[in-house]
């Protein structure tokens, strides 16, 4: 197990447990009553720490290394998934996966961020990070379930879209800014979900839907915490203060009204119970899209405009 700064506690009592549990499997001596109160212990510890997280922990734990990824949930979700490549323009971005797939005998078009899971594949991937031929080919996909009739669900874990002046050369900002534009016209239902960092155009550019949700130990913010602070403090020092300053956890997403919901984790987070956060996710999927499915495309679309349309506050001044 990968422990984070803020659970080196939870580190201590795990080395405890696998040292009795390896004296239970020598059979020396009768240890188990000491692992169940150990274990009861590591629980309670949990729920003392993950009750009380702030926003640079949330940022943390949502880049846990062994946090599920789009591909898993693809795997988990689906009984069956036909993955489609390349934006007809210029390559296949690998920061990007989508497909048609059977959930359940509805056809959807899943469309996600994928990083990698090992140092090998997060270079293949370009650590999510798409480029200018991923949002197309999102388009593209997306434009594909319009024509078919098939709902739209993005899963969003970026930590921004690629910076690099090859991606601004083959028009990252207009490929970023042509899916908003047609996203918030698509005659089909659209389902949003943060499934880990959800950061700036990168994380926009397939995050405009109907619903959008975040998944509890996620964030969603214009900008990265060390980002922030390296452009406000001139140094990443000060990357837990920005994260805090920045409010980007799901809960005041949620309170700010610019999500509609959040999907409850295991505890611990995602990476703790993999399958158990994939049950959870399709059921809610299931659940969200009875609700928008049945509406009149027109009706739908409108609703979708004046949902962005009304986020934001502001006060009036009188002159």
């Amino acid at each position: 197990m990968i422990f984070m700064d803020f659970e080196k506690p939870l580190e201590a009592l795990y080395e405890q447990l696998e040292k009795l549990q390896e004296v239970g499997e020598k059979g020396e001596v009768n240890v188990s009553q000491m692992i169940s109160e150990l274990e009861k212990k590591i629980k309670d510890k949990r729920i003392e720490i993950y009750s009380n997280l702030n926003g640079w922990q949330k940022v943390q734990l949502s880049r846990h290394p062994e946090r599920p990824y789009t591909l898993y949930y693809l795997d988990n979700i689906c009984s069956k998934f036909i993955e489609l490549h390349g934006d007809r323009c210029f390559g296949d971005d690998h920061a990007i996966v989508g497909g048609l797939a059977d959930l359940d005998g509805q056809t959807v078009m899943i469309i996600g961020h994928q990083k990698g899971v090992n140092t090998k594949m997060r270079q293949y991937r370009n650590f999510g990070m798409a480029n200018p031929e991923g949002y197309r080919k999102a388009l593209r996909l997306m434009k594909l379930a319009e024509r078919f009739g098939f709902p739209v669900i993005t899963l969003i874990d970026t930590p921004g879209a690629f910076p690099g002046l090859e991606a601004e050369e083959r028009g990252q900002a207009e490929a970023i800014a042509r899916n908003l534009f047609e996203m918030a016209q698509l005659k089909v239902p659209i389902l949003c979900y943060v499934i880990g960092e959800g950061a700036s155009g990168g994380a926009l550019g397939i995050g405009l839907g109907d619903r959008i949700f975040m998944m509890e130990y996620t964030w969603y913010s214009v900008i990265s915490p060390e980002s922030c602070s390296s452009i406000l403090w001139h140094s990443w020092d000060f990357k837990e203060k920005a994260a805090d300053a920045l409010k980007l956890d799901a809960d005041n997403m949620l309170k700010f009204g610019l999500i509609d919901g959040i999907v409850k984790e295991p505890l611990g987070g995602a990476h703790n119970a993999p399958e158990e956060i994939a049950k959870t996710l399709k059921a809610h999927i299931k659940t969200e899209l009875k609700k928008v499915i049945k509406m009149d495309p027109d009706v739908r679309i409108l609703a979708r405009i004046e949902k962005y349309s009304a986020m934001g506050h502001y006060q009036k001044l009188e002159a």
